[in-house]
């Protein structure tokens, strides 16, 4: 494997810093098949915790995401705007042109370890996934859930990353001293629909094996069944599937989520629609004419499906497993808030 190093003039290099909100920005290249046609943008962060806008209406606070842009390429993906803020590209971009906070364990712990820090929960995977591709070659994680471990900071992941198996023992060793919830995103079980819509996943059966391993080792596991895609997953028989699955793999809970699209991802997936699916552009148009969310009366009637299926299987509660707050929220220090705030998070996992 090789890294090509594609050096930047010092005046790219300070404007680029300037733009990540960081020190310094290094951009690679790997020269593999995995990593072919994606471009890392290696970055010193200065802050690594992210105080959640309007928390009070969250059940998490804080977030922590060591990467920017995904390469799951889910044509859904709320993120997408995020990319925007970096003048890159929302569609391509955001699945090819990845930030990497090279120095996130090292930054976490030394928060973690301040005097102004209360030890609230913290979730991970609530941007984009800490479990994608780029995190098999820059490892970020281990670091990251060892600096948690030894606060004893409790915390949550979700993801779609098979990759999170890597960690199973130090998330065992971190849950042994403080609250670990492991939730795994699964929308559907429909394989040509996953091919053309998570092109960069791992396949749904996959991610099943991850809840049924976690539960194989104690660890209880949640799947988050988002999102349900109106007209494409969403069938009686649909999602009836995809709960006797999530069931069968041994899940503690199931929160359906209805597709949302937020300007950025709205426009990345209607352009897919309209090449995948052209007969269901004028009903996608009536759906969301509201905005970025599907009407509460559909949202509703997904739930309730899912939810009756749920107990038909004798899946647990809808929160179990799910990132929740640890106590009230409490003034914290500026120091503390996110250097990047124009990072988002997903507010819909509620």
């Amino acid at each position: 494997m090789r890294w090509e190093n594609l050096a930047l003039e010092s005046d790219h290099s300070r404007a680029d810093a300037a733009l990540f909100g960081a020190d310094a920005v290094v951009t690679r290249t790997f020269d593999t098949p995995e990593f072919r046609g994606i471009t890392f943008h290696e970055i010193r962060a200065r802050s690594i915790l992210n105080r959640v806008p309007g928390a009070s209406r969250m059940p998490f606070e804080w977030t922590v995401n060591p990467y920017r842009g995904c390469s799951h390429a889910c044509v859904y993906c709320f993120a997408r705007k995020t990319h925007s803020y970096l003048d890159l590209d929302t569609g391509i971009g955001f699945d090819s042109q990845i930030v990497v906070k090279v120095n996130a364990p090292e930054v976490l712990r030394r928060q973690l370890g301040s005097r102004r820090w209360l030890g609230d929960h913290i979730a991970m995977g609530t941007n984009v996934d800490c479990y994608q591709r780029a995190e098999g070659r820059y490892r970020l994680m281990p670091g990251i859930i060892g600096a948690l471990r030894d606060h004893a900071n409790p915390f949550s992941i979700l993801t779609k990353g098979t990759l999170v198996l890597r960690d199973l023992e130090p998330l065992k060793q971190a849950a042994a001293v403080t609250d670990v919830g492991i939730s795994v995103s699964v929308g559907f079980v429909d394989g040509e629909l996953w091919r053309t819509v998570e092109p960069g996943t791992p396949a749904p059966e996959r991610r099943l094996d991850v809840v049924r391993t976690f539960g194989e080792h104690g660890i209880g596991c949640g799947v988050l069944m988002a999102p349900v895609i109106p007209f494409l997953s969403d069938s009686p028989a649909q999602l009836r599937d995809t709960v006797r699955a999530i069931a069968a793999a041994g899940a503690t809970s199931v929160t359906p989520l209805v597709l949302h699209l937020r300007p950025g991802a709205r426009e990345w997936f209607m352009a897919w629609l309209a090449r995948h699916h052209p007969y269901l552009v004028r009903r996608y148009e009536r759906l969301y004419a509201e905005g970025a969310y599907a009407p509460k009366w559909y949202q509703r009637r997904i739930t309730r499906q899912v939810h009756d299926l749920a107990r038909e299987y004798g899946i647990g509660p809808a929160d179990a497993g799910m990132p929740r707050r640890i106590r009230e929220p409490e003034p914290v220090e500026s120091q503390h808030t996110s250097a990047d705030p124009t990072e988002p998070v997903q507010l819909s996992l509620i």
